[in-house]
């Protein structure tokens, strides 16, 4: 059983604080508005494909044995469905950017993934999943970055014996998005708790992002063989700002853990190179990195609240169930100890869709990946 300690709501220590907070927010969701209403019509790419782990995972944990998994109150209460298996209050980025790409429904999860329902893409992502098989293990079952492309080489098969033409189903998974957003847990349950796995003992953290980049590089080769050539890759997050990542370590007087933020920025410095090496080895294809530590810039230039909406968290940072929440989400960057908010989730989709800074994508954004 994982205890809980409490977490009180934030409050914003005076009026010109908050006015200022909710102005940058507007300034945000305007921003968000325009390019929302700017897309519509038919799908920009046939299909959309996802990758990854509770950070655009969509339900695919709900039936396994695990204790990661968000099907239960208070995760979804601002989600169209409700409850659903979704990380967070509302949409994820990877949901958000399907909208932007004029995708009319969510991209189903290959848990409940129909016949019907593949020909637009499939989510594989899968909540406590790392690139490393062995993360995420302490939590129970969960889908793995190799299992997932497993996953995909199934879907593949499916869509190929519904459209009855190989040379057809080639051509048409050519033209999709891929979009994978995967290694937070290969810090957070793996690396960060030595207690558990070995590779804290084994790896300096600069040995450590150089061992994950290379195992990733092969993973997104398979991804490309099996038929991708517009692959969208996101960066990590500085795992060092969530608020149970800070409740662990400490921050010794600082806003975040440091030493987590700068093993974090070797693996996305390996992770840049890796993509660069991949569109210059495989030139039939375009690969772009999306920078989170810039595309989450917005949410940086004021001191927001990172005390998470949920009022009680469990020992691995997931909300308590049923436990109370925040009443103004969007006011939040966390939902619970690891996960953001919808809004943030929006701000930081917008962002990879159509980039704002030359440091938020490279060397495409997602609107110009699908022009390709």
């Amino acid at each position: 059983m994982h205890s809980a300690f409490q977490i009180s709501l934030f409050r914003p220590k005076n009026m010109t604080r908050e006015l200022n907070l909710l102005f940058h927010i507007l300034r945000i969701v305007g921003f968000i508005q325009v390019t929302t209403f700017l897309v519509c019509g038919e799908p920009q790419v046939p299909c959309y494909f996802i990758f990854g782990d509770s950070l655009v995972d969509s339900g695919n944990n709900n039936a396994l044995p695990t204790i990661a998994k968000a099907n239960y109150q208070p995760y979804g209460i601002d989600f169209p469905q409700g409850v659903n298996g979704r990380f967070t209050n509302g949409r994820t980025m990877a949901d958000i950017i399907g909208q932007l790409l004029g995708f009319h429904k969510f991209i189903p999860p290959y848990a409940t993934a129909t016949d019907q329902e593949i020909s637009i893409g499939v989510n594989y992502a899968s909540g406590s999943a790392g690139i490393r098989e062995e993360t995420g293990s302490h939590l129970g079952d969960r889908i793995s970055l190799d299992r997932q492309l497993v996953n995909h080489q199934k879907t593949i098969s499916r869509l190929s014996a519904l459209q009855s033409n190989k040379t057809f189903t080639d051509e048409y998974l050519k033209k999709c998005i891929y979009l994978s957003n995967i290694g937070s847990n290969d810090y957070i349950n793996n690396y960060l708790l030595p207690s558990i796995y070995p590779t804290n003992i084994t790896y300096t953290l600069d040995q450590y992002a150089v061992v994950l980049v290379q195992q990733y590089s092969q993973q997104l080769k398979t991804i490309y063989n099996l038929g991708a050539r517009k692959i969208a890759v996101f960066g990590l997050a500085e795992i060092g700002c969530t608020p149970i990542e800070i409740t662990r370590f400490g921050t010794s007087g600082k806003l975040c853990v440091e030493w987590i933020n700068n093993g974090i920025k070797l693996f996305n410095d390996n992770l840049t190179r890796l993509v660069d090496d991949l569109n210059s080895n495989y030139s039939d294809a375009r690969f772009t990195f999306l920078n989170v530590t810039s595309l989450a810039a917005p949410l940086g230039d004021l001191p927001l609240p990172t005390t998470p909406c949920c009022t009680q968290l469990r020992d691995d940072g997931q909300c308590v169930p049923n436990s109370s929440h925040c009443l103004v989400r969007d006011l939040t960057l966390f939902f619970d100890g690891l996960h953001p908010t919808e809004k943030a989730h929006q701000v930081i989709a917008t962002r990879s869709y159509k980039s704002l800074l030359p440091t938020d994508t490279y060397p495409y954004d997602i609107s110009h990946l699908a022009r390709l």
